[in-house]
């Protein structure tokens, strides 16, 4: 004889468990997308410092 209550929470540990390995694909996605953002702005910066260290300092007026 089945149990409803049993059921039940068979039902709820299912989407209890799908809920786990929903939140753990986004979280893979998010720490990969924070690594390619990571390095993205890591290259802007470093494309910046050597437009810095280029540009000639302005001559002083006086």
């Amino acid at each position: 004889m089945d149990n409803p209550a049993i059921a039940r929470l068979d039902a709820a540990i299912t989407r209890v468990e799908n809920a786990i390995a929903a939140r753990r694909a986004a979280d893979a996605l998010l720490e990969r997308r924070h690594a390619t953002l990571k390095a993205t702005m890591a290259q802007a910066v470093a494309a910046l410092d050597t437009i810095i260290a280029n540009t000639p300092e302005p001559e002083a007026q006086g």
